[in-house]
């Protein structure tokens, strides 16, 4: 009976027998090594030994904890096993069964319950939760059957796991150690205002009578009904003050410095125009960008979701803005974060030294293509460290996803809702049959450059202007822009992209079938 004795009336009494003092030495080693720990001098100037030694610290409650969970399953499946030889040996009772029931149920191994939103506090997400694997049955026991234990597990954010600040705990989250997506792809996002907004930024359409007389009318309106500050671009002002005195309140900026600060003193963007205007505004900010309200007054209109209907109608189209802007000024509205573009020109003469002070930002797309060259465009492709391809024809679009319904979409890309995070790669004309589209994660970086024993040189183009040549040897580097571009919502992001695929490109339009069933 191995120093076990079970009573007559059904009681199993437990003593450590001699065969389990090696379990007990090995215990006490541990504390012993657990105990030394705390003495052991620690150099400041060895950082991966300080960390070892307080992760150690740390765990040392946790493994005595489960060191005593172990040897108190080991004892009690022991009990088990000696209560089935003595019951098989001299038959078995009701109350014995009872008691083997109880004794097997206890071979359960119990869970620490930790809170699944808790974490360690170093910018990563941490799962600590153990599952219990439960015995299926209580009238048979497995001697093979060991309890499971789900390895815990951490993620970090950043390249190689450094934290990079740019993600918060929330993009994932845990349950029982599985992970699943945070409800941020789900939801729509929404701009409440802490207090009300002060200042307001009007981007035009250049050449518009129309777009003039409704400018004028707004600007008039703000600042009469809701004393709102008045920013322009300095030929909108010109001409404003020309026609009227009045519009003496209005500001603008004079030199390239002055419109770096723009960010800091506007609250709202209002936009009248097209997708242009939108691209225009947007270039005028180098860093963090204001909401912007974009009403139609373009051609197509896929990031101008507020429409003024019948704009030659006065009445109607100043009914219509003042609605519009006394809702975005005063509630809650929904707004579409669009991705932009980073870029960066590097020339082999320069020796790795970026081309310009600071990047160029686009909000639709980066076009490299062979301008009037005769040759095929001949570029080479890496993301991140990778080799993609070789590009050989007309050339390379690199486009966002608010991009994706321009000059990719043209190209034989494929259309992407502008909250999609990603990269959108589009071959130009490609002499190759098998080259497809590809659209690559947010965070990856993009290298096209011109091979040094290249025929023809390229030449890029960033929203359609600002175009720069690219020699052999020359590299385009693109990755995605910290500073995104809000855009306010007319319902909320989704409908509003469909409503401008429909509406702009008569997407999927065709007669509906007939029907050619019989008459009930």
């Amino acid at each position: 009976m191995d120093g076990r004795r079970l009573d007559c009336d059904g009681r199993v009494n437990l003593s450590v027998a001699t065969s389990d003092q090696t379990l007990d030495s090995s215990m006490e080693s541990e504390r012993a090594a657990y105990a030394f720990l705390p003495q052991t001098p620690i150099k400041s100037t060895d950082a991966h030994l300080v960390e070892f030694s307080e992760a150690m610290r740390e765990g040392k409650a946790a493994a005595q904890a489960e060191a005593a969970e172990w040897k108190r399953k080991y004892e009690l499946e022991k009990a088990v096993k000696a209560h089935r030889h003595n019951t098989v040996t001299k038959g078995c009772s009701n109350c014995d069964k009872e008691k083997l029931e109880q004794l097997a149920s206890q071979l359960t191994l119990e869970t620490t319950s930790v809170d699944p939103t808790s974490c360690c506090g170093n910018h990563e997400i941490c799962s600590r939760q153990i599952l219990q694997d439960e015995c299926p049955g209580t009238n048979k026991i497995s001697h093979d059957k060991i309890a499971a234990r789900k390895a815990p597990f951490k993620l970090s954010w950043g390249c190689n796991g450094d934290n990079n600040g740019q993600h918060k705990h929330d993009f994932v989250s845990f349950e029982k150690g599985d992970i699943t997506t945070a409800e941020r792809s789900n939801k729509q996002i929404l701009l409440k205002w802490e207090s009300p907004p002060q200042t307001v930024l009007f981007v035009t359409k250049p050449n518009s009578n129309s777009v003039h007389a409704l400018c004028a009318e707004m600007v008039r309106w703000l600042k009469e009904h809701n004393n709102i500050n008045i920013f322009v671009e300095p030929r909108v002002s010109k001409e404003l003050v020309t026609e009227d005195s009045y519009f003496n309140f209005i500001q603008t900026w004079d030199n390239d410095e002055e419109m770096k600060t723009l960010h800091t003193k506007v609250d709202l963007i209002v936009t009248l125009g097209g997708d242009g205007t939108v691209l225009w505004a947007a270039s005028l900010f180098k860093g963090p960008v204001p909401p912007v309200v974009a009403f139609s007054l373009g051609s197509l209109g896929f990031m101008t979701p507020f429409c003024i209907l019948n704009r030659w109608c006065w009445n109607l189209a100043s009914e219509l803005y003042r609605e519009c802007l006394d809702h975005v000024l005063k509630r809650p509205f929904g707004i579409t974060l669009r991705s932009r573009l980073q870029c960066h020109v590097i020339y082999d003469s320069a020796k790795n030294e970026v081309d310009t002070e600071e990047p160029i930002l686009v909000l639709n797309e980066v076009t490299i293509d062979r301008g009037m060259s005769s040759y095929l465009t001949y570029l080479e492709c890496y993301c991140d460290s990778s080799f993609v391809t070789r590009v050989q024809g007309d050339g390379l679009i690199i486009s966002t996803t608010s991009g994706s319904t321009a000059y990719s979409l043209a190209a034989g890309g494929s259309m992407v809702h502008p909250q999609v995070p990603g990269i959108l790669f589009t071959p130009i004309c490609p002499h190759s049959l098998s080259f497809r589209p590809l659209i690559l994660p947010e965070y990856v970086t993009l290298r096209v450059q011109v091979p040094i024993n290249s025929r023809g040189q390229a030449w890029a183009s960033f929203d359609g202007k600002g175009r720069k040549q690219l020699g052999p040897g020359d590299a385009l580097i693109c990755s995605i822009s910290p500073w995104p571009v809000p855009t306010a919502c007319l319902v909320d992001s989704t409908t509003d992209f469909l409503r401008s695929i429909h509406e702009g490109l008569h997407w999927n339009l065709r007669k509906s079938q007939s029907f050619d069933g019989p008459v009930a």
